[in-house]
C-alpha cells in the first residue's frame, strides 16, 4: 500500500508518501518543490513523480492519493470566479445585495462592503420568476411558472454565462420548485456549472442559503477545470490511484463531490495542517494546543482543546465577508510568512506584511530576480538559514543578496545597521503573529499558558520559541516534518460528509409531534450520509454517524452547535440538549441564562468511515545530551536579543528518542530549520517531535 499526501501553499507545495509493505515494514518520504500558482496541478504532479524516484517506486504503485488545495480560496480573493447568473423568487432579486443591513465595519465611512462593490452575482443577471412556498409546512402558494424558468435559462445562455444558481425562498421547506427550475436550466446549458440552493446548503436564512450558493457557483467552474487537468495530468503520469481532496470541515472527499459543491473546499489548503497538528500532539501526550502554520505566504492559526477541533458556528463562517454556510474548522488567516514584505511606507513606519514574495519571485535570496526584503531574508542575514541546508540544499540561497535588499530598502533609509534592521523585521512580523494568536486564544477565555504552541510549516519552527514567549505558551512544539505537517494530515485524515435540514422546536416546550419530526429529520439526513459514504466505496460497517442541533436562545439572531445524544429524540433528549447548549454557551461567551427557553434550529448529520492512518515509526532511545552523532559545526547566528553567538547546528535525522538539545542551538533538516534559543531545550519525543521550554521549566 502506497498512499500520498499532497499540499499546495503559497509559495511551496509540501509531499509525503508512505509506503507499509506486505509483512509491516513501514517506510515514510518527504519532499518539497515551488508552487505553480498559474496550474497548481504541474506542482503537484511534478512533485509526486520527484518524490517516486526520492522513494524509489513507481508512480503507477500508488494506490491513493490526499489533496490539499487553496485553489477556491484564490479564486475569492482574486475576484476572479465565473460570470454566474440566478433564477430567484419575485420581489426577492436584492437579498445579495442587502445582505443583513450591516456593515463590516459600523463606524467606517469608507469601508467597502464587498458584497455590493464586488457582488458575486451582477444584479443584471439575476433574474425573477413567479412562485412561492409558505412557511410553515412548505404548502405550495403560487405554482412554479416553468416558462419564465425557461426563458431565464435562455438568457443567460445569450449571454454566454458560465455557471447559474436556483434560489427560491422558502426551499429549505420544499425543494421541489427549485429543483425543477434547475432540471430546465441543465437542459438549455447542458455545459453550465448549475447548482439549487437546497444542493448545497438546506437550511433557513435566505440571504446565507443565496451567498453560499452563489459562492457555489462562482468558483465552481474553474474548480472542476482545476480538478479534471489534475486527474488528466496524474493519469499522464502513471498514477491512476484514487485521489481524495481535502474538505474544510476536516474530512476529505471524492473528485466528483469536490467538483459538484467546491464551496466546501474553501479551507480546504490550511485544514490538514490543523489534522495533523491534533495528531502530532497525541504523539507528545498533548491536547491542548494552539497551531500556527507558518508558510512562505500566510500563517494560518487554530486551537485544538482536549484533542477535538474547533469548528466554527455558523455565525462566523465566511470567506472574504461573505457568509458560506458550510462547516469549517476555525482557522484563521493572516498574512505573515517566510515570503512577506519588509518596507518602509510612506509615512516612514517600519512595516511587514502582509504583501508576499511568493514563489516567484520569491525573496532577494533566491536569486530569482526578487530585490525587495522578505522575512527569509530577515533570517538568511542573521545567520539562521544555512544555504548548504535550505530545502535540503535543493534551493540555493545567496545572503549576499539578502544583506543588499535589507540595507538599501530598510537600513539605509531609517539609519540603522543591517542586523538592527533584520531583527526589527522579525519583532515585527513576531508580534504581529503572537497579536493574531491572542485573538484566536486570549479573546475566546483560553489561556495559552495551558497551551501548547505548535509551531510547524516550513517558517514555522523558526518562529516557535519566539512566539511562545510573547503569548507565554506551556511550552513549544516543532513536529518532526514541520514543513509537511499539513500534508502528513493528510494521510491521519478521514472522509467526512454533513446533511442538514433546518426543524424548528422549542426544546423544554417541544410536543411530541415535534419530536417525531425531528427523529424523522435526523434519520432521512442519515441515509444521506450512508448514501453519500457507499456511493464513496466504503462499507456499511465502518460508517460512523454523529448528530449536531444548532441551538439558540428564542430570539437570538445565530446558533451554536451542540452535540445531540445518542438514541430516540425524547422529551428527555431535549432536556438534555438545554442543558448543553447552556454549557456551550457559557464556554463560549462566559454566561448563561438557564431560565430562558432555547430553539433548537438547524439539524445536522456528519457521517464518516474509518479509514488507513499514517504509521511512524518508534526512534530508537538514545537519552543523549547535544549528540555528538548529531552535530554538524557551528556558526554565528544572532538571537532576538541582538547577541551574536557561534552557534551549533544538529542533524535533526541523527536525533533519537529522550535526546536533548539544549540552547543555543539550530537543529537542521530537509524541509525547516528549528531554533533553539539560549536558555531553552528541545526534548526529542518517541516518534521524533520536538517540545522545547525554558530550562526553568516555563516556555
Amino acid at each position: 500500500m502506497i498512499r500520498v499526501g499532497v499540499d499546495v501553499g503559497g509559495t511551496f507545495t509540501d509531499l509525503v508518501l508512505e509506503e507499509v509493505e506486505a509483512g509491516g515494514r513501514q517506510r515514510v518520504f518527504t519532499h518539497k518543490v515551488s508552487s505553480t500558482i498559474a496550474d497548481q496541478s504541474i506542482a503537484v504532479v511534478r512533485g509526486v513523480v520527484e518524490l517516486c524516484a526520492i522513494a524509489g517506486v513507481q508512480p503507477t504503485q500508488i494506490d491513493a492519493l490526499f489533496h490539499g488545495t487553496t485553489v477556491a480560496t484564490n479564486i475569492v480573493i482574486e475576484r476572479n470566479g465565473a460570470e454566474v447568473g440566478m433564477i430567484t423568487t419575485r420581489g426577492f432579486r436584492d437579498i445579495l445585495h442587502m445582505g443583513r443591513h450591516k456593515r463590516p465595519h459600523n463606524f467606517s465611512l469608507q469601508f467597502d462592503v464587498p458584497w455590493q462593490s464586488s457582488p458575486l452575482i451582477k444584479r443584471r443577471n439575476r433574474i425573477v420568476v413567479d412562485e412561492r412556498i409558505l412557511p410553515p409546512t412548505g404548502r405550495v402558494e403560487t405554482a412554479l411558472a416553468l416558462d419564465q424558468v425557461e426563458a431565464a435559462a435562455e438568457l443567460f445562455a445569450e449571454r454566454g454565462l458560465d455557471a447559474v444558481v436556483v434560489g427560491f425562498l422558502y426551499s429549505f421547506l420544499n425543494p421541489d420548485h427549485e429543483m425543477k427550475a434547475a432540471e430546465i436550466v441543465r437542459r438549455v446549458l447542458p455545459d453550465a456549472f448549475v447548482c439549487a440552493s437546497c444542493e448545497v446548503v438546506n437550511t433557513i436564512r435566505e440571504y446565507e442559503r443565496f451567498s453560499t450558493a452563489a459562492m457555489n457557483a462562482y468558483i465552481g467552474p474553474k474548480v472542476a477545470r482545476y480538478l479534471d487537468n489534475l486527474k488528466r495530468r496524474l493519469a499522464e503520469a502513471g498514477v491512476n490511484a484514487y485521489v481524495r481532496i481535502m474538505q474544510s470541515n476536516g474530512g476529505v472527499t471524492t473528485v466528483e463531490q469536490a467538483s459538484r459543491n467546491p464551496v466546501g473546499l474553501l479551507l480546504s489548503g490550511p485544514a490538514g495542517g490543523v489534522i495533523g497538528a491534533r495528531w502530532t500532539g497525541e504523539a507528545c501526550d498533548q491536547r491542548e494546543i494552539i497551531t500556527i502554520d507558518i508558510g512562505g505566504t500566510s500563517a494560518d492559526i487554530s486551537v485544538i482543546r482536549n484533542g477535538e477541533l474547533t469548528i466554527k458556528n455558523p455565525r462566523d463562517t465566511e470567506v472574504a465577508y461573505m457568509p458560506v454556510l458550510v462547516p469549517m474548522i476555525d482557522i484563521d488567516a493572516i498574512g505573515a510568512g517566510g515570503g512577506s514584505i519588509a518596507y518602509v511606507d510612506s509615512g516612514g513606519a517600519f512595516r511587514v506584511g502582509p504583501k508576499s514574495a511568493g514563489a516567484e519571485p520569491g525573496p532577494a535570496c533566491y536569486g530569482k530576480g526578487g530585490t525587495l526584503p522578505t522575512v527569509t531574508d530577515a533570517q538568511v542575514v542573521l545567520g539562521r538559514l544555512d544555504p548548504e541546508h535550505f530545502l535540503g540544499g535543493g534551493l540555493h540561497i545567496d545572503a549576499a543578496l539578502s544583506e543588499a535588499a535589507i540595507k538599501t530598502h530598510l537600513a539605509d533609509p531609517m539609519g540603522l545597521s543591517v542586523k538592527d534592521a533584520a531583527l526589527g523585521v522579525l519583532k515585527i512580523i513576531n508580534n504581529t503573529m503572537a497579536l493574531a494568536i491572542a485573538s484566536n486564544s486570549v479573546a475566546r477565555g483560553i489561556d495559552p499558558r495551558n497551551y501548547s504552541l505548535m509551531a510547524f510549516g516550513g517558517a514555522g519552527p523558526l518562529h516557535g520559541v519566539a512566539l511562545g514567549q510573547i503569548i507565554a505558551a506551556k511550552n513549544v512544539i516543532a513536529p518532526l516534518h514541520p514543513g509537511i505537517t499539513a500534508a502528513m494530515g493528510l494521510l491521519v485524515t478521514e472522509p467526512r460528509y454533513e446533511f442538514t435540514r433546518s426543524s424548528l422546536t422549542i426544546l423544554q416546550a417541544g410536543s411530541e409531534g415535534d419530536f417525531a419530526v425531528a427523529n424523522a429529520a435526523f434519520d432521512h439526513l442519515q441515509a444521506e450520509a450512508a448514501a453519500q459514504l457507499a456511493a464513496d466505496g466504503f462499507a456499511h460497517e465502518g460508517q460512523r454517524f454523529e448528530r449536531i442541533a444548532e441551538c439558540r436562545y428564542v430570539g437570538q439572531g445565530f446558533e451554536l452547535r451542540v452535540a445531540v445524544p445518542e438514541g430516540p429524540f425524547t422529551a428527555a433528549t431535549a432536556q438534555e440538549m438545554a442543558r448543553r447548549f447552556f454549557v456551550v454557551h457559557r464556554t463560549e461567551y462566559g454566561h448563561a441564562f438557564e431560565d430562558q427557553a432555547v430553539q433548537m434550529v438547524t439539524l445536522r448529520v456528519i457521517g464518516s468511515s474509518r479509514s488507513e492512518t499514517l504509521r511512524l515509526p518508534v526512534l530508537e532511545k538514545g537519552g543523549r545530551r547535544n549528540s555528538s552523532e548529531a552535530a554538524l559545526y557551528a556558526r554565528p547566528t544572532t538571537f532576538d536579543d541582538g547577541e551574536t553567538i557561534q552557534t551549533p547546528r544538529f542533524d535533526r535525522m541523527k536525533l533519537r528518542a529522550q535526546d536533548t538539545v539544549a540552547g543555543p542551538a539550530v537543529i537542521v533538516q530537509q524541509n525547516s530549520t528549528t531554533i533553539v534559543p539560549p536558555g531553552f531545550v528541545a526534548t526529542v519525543m518517541k516518534l521524533g517531535d520536538l517540545v522545547i521550554a525554558r530550562t526553568d521549566g516555563e516556555a
